[in-house]
């Protein structure tokens, strides 16, 4: 898992909790109805067009219900598949193939739909060099799946949480008497790796975060000619992020104002899910 750019025992802490609150003291359905060495086969099948992510993440899922499950995928994680689609087949306890079912579509189908939405903001922007970020508005404990799939479906991800990026708002920005005091104050404690970003919502705002020298300046709720204006005025000097209302009808002229990011928290916080089905093959 390290590879795909999420942490093993975070992952391990995931699943073992979805178990606990799904399967807890065993799946009195299937063990009473099911012989115990009995083997099968199952696919899963894409029921719509999407982009798949989290494939590697089911098989884990189901090998720690059957060690020995034969795994087999048809696609990777990133790929376009269209509906009809079989995605993965999987050969072993005909047992851990029901009781893992739920979970790992549950993963699974969430993952592939934050990368399929993803897929349509990135591809509205390709002729732009902007980067379409997350946000921190993912489901608590799924934030690095989250995140995960973002970048599956070509996106790139902001802070993970508010340890790695410094991001003053308008309720951090009032506490500190103004931006220029709030950018000094954080300049002195933190590391200076750390990046600074200030939330901006007019023209005043974005010529004081620069002034205080902001390595990003978020344009937050303007008009597209006011990013425009800005990213002008910027030139440069620091990064800039359009946030606030984003969505496919006018993504593309927020791109062409010249910002580097567009944040969009839709990618996460309220994404339709990828319908996918699993069956035993008999």
């Amino acid at each position: 898992m390290e590879q795909l750019g999420l942490n093993i025992q975070e992952l391990e802490y995931i699943i073992e909790h979805a178990f606990r609150e799904d399967i807890g003291d065993g799946d009195i359905t299937t063990n009473n109805l099911v012989p115990e060495n009995s083997v099968a086969t199952a696919s899963m099948t894409a029921k719509a067009n999407g982009v798949i992510a989290g494939l590697p993440i089911a098989e884990i899922v189901f090998k720690k219900l059957d060690v020995n499950l034969v795994w087999k995928p048809f696609v990777k994680d990133g790929d376009t598949v269209k509906k009809g689609d079989v995605i993965a087949e999987m050969e072993g306890s005909f047992r851990a193939l029901l009781t893992g079912e739920r979970l790992a579509l549950n993963l699974i189908q969430r993952m592939s739909g934050i990368a399929s939405e993803t897929a349509k903001y990135v591809s509205e922007v390709k002729h732009t060099n902007v980067q379409i970020l997350d946000t921190r508005k993912t489901v608590p404990g799924l934030r690095s799946l989250d995140k995960y799939s973002v970048k599956t479906g070509g996106g790139a991800n902001h802070r993970i949480g508010l340890y790695d990026l410094v991001m003053i708002k308008d309720n951090h920005i009032k506490i500190a008497g103004g931006i220029k005091p709030a950018v000094e104050q954080i300049r002195k404690s933190v590391p200076p790796h750390i990046k600074i970003e200030v939330e901006t919502s007019n023209l005043e705002e974005v010529k004081q975060a620069l002034t205080a020298g902001a390595d990003i300046i978020m344009l937050d709720n303007m008009s597209n000619q006011a990013m425009s204006e800005a990213v002008k005025m910027i030139d440069g000097k620091a990064k800039t992020e359009a946030s606030g209302n984003m969505n496919l009808e006018r993504l593309k002229g927020v791109a062409e104002t010249g910002v580097d990011f567009i944040s969009i928290g839709a990618l996460t916080h309220s994404v339709k899910a990828l319908d996918i089905s699993q069956n035993i093959i008999l």
